[in-house]
């Protein structure tokens, strides 16, 4: 079964990552939620980055705000695909710290980087990386896609 590890910083994050969380059990894809702080908890990153695709996670999602370094780190570790989710916290600069410290990443250190509190966005991404190689994943996707289309065309009926 596909699986994606979805981390955040703090659990202040979690209403951000929690649609990260619902578009990936719409797509049903098991995930896995942790709380992983780059700052107070730097063991558990380590081992987290390192080991996370022994558990049979696929993709990562690292949501963070503030100096956002979760999924840098993480990316710096992991073997994986990471996708960054910058959080407008309470200790943000307008979201922009967040933002910069999750794209601005060095040569050979990739993070996907979605739009600040962009956890759907991220979501949707995995499934599409895992969908690249899992036919019944491809398929909730197409459809998934579809029903974007038709619901634009529904609504466009009604002005």
């Amino acid at each position: 079964m596909s699986k994606v590890g979805v981390i955040m910083g703090s659990k202040s994050d979690l209403p951000v990552m929690q649609d990260a969380i619902d578009i990936l059990k719409e797509f049903n894809i098991d995930v896995e939620v942790d709380i992983v702080s780059a700052h107070r908890t730097p063991e558990k990153l380590f081992d987290y980055g390192k080991n996370a695709h022994t558990r049979g996670i696929q993709v990562i999602i690292a949501g963070a705000g503030g100096a956002a370094h979760l999924p840098g780190m993480v990316a710096s570790l992991s073997p994986l695909p990471i996708i960054g989710v910058p959080v407008k916290s309470s200790n943000s600069i307008d979201g922009w710290d967040s933002v910069l410290s999750i794209l601005q990443m060095p040569g050979g250190v990739p993070v996907a980087t979605v739009a600040l509190n962009g956890a759907k966005n991220a979501g949707i991404l995995a499934a599409q990386i895992i969908g690249s190689s899992d036919p019944k994943v491809l398929d909730k996707i197409v459809h998934y896609k579809e029903s974007l289309k038709q619901a634009v065309i529904e609504t466009a009926k009604t002005l």
